[in-house]
């Protein structure tokens, strides 16, 4: 797991990254991963585009929530919540292309959903990654303006 882009093992249950290569799903199935949601656009050069099928093939599900980096809206991370709320007893991988997305929704996620405190919902991926201007927007949204 290690060797994928920017992994991070943010909790037990959840693991995040950037994009993963085919080979590492492999790995992340092999790790009792049961869901894969990826927060980044299919027009990517780094994005795979047959990564629903392969993940499904793997016999995990596949969630895509496409988020252009330049223009997150509250709907996205609203969605992303709800997703992540129904599967919360499971193990789940959530990537975009360098992990700042997921790092992001992820925040507001644990903090806001589950009520974690903020050191336990901040990833460390905002060590090396400083976010321009609408990522830090978007990080002070409050429950009300997601529509949590």
């Amino acid at each position: 797991m290690k060797t994928i882009r920017n992994f991070i093992q943010l909790t037990e249950q959840y693991g995040t990254a950037g994009q993963p290569t085919e080979d590492q799903f492999e790995t992340i199935a092999m790790n009792d991963y049961k869901h894969v949601i990826n927060l980044s656009l299919p027009d990517h050069p780094d994005s795979i585009s047959s990564e629903s099928e392969l993940v499904t093939l793997l016999g995990m599900n596949y969630i895509h929530i496409p988020v252009p980096f330049d223009n997150p809206k509250p709907e996205h991370v609203k969605l992303f919540c709800n997703i992540m709320t129904a599967l919360s007893d499971q193990k789940v991988f959530i990537h975009c292309i360098m992990n700042y997305r997921v790092s992001a929704f992820m925040y507001h996620y644990l903090y806001k959903v589950k009520g974690l405190n903020k050191q336990e919902s901040t990833s460390a991926i905002f060590e090396s990654w400083k976010p321009g201007i609408v990522w830090k927007e978007l990080l002070d949204w409050g429950k009300s303006e997601i529509g949590l």
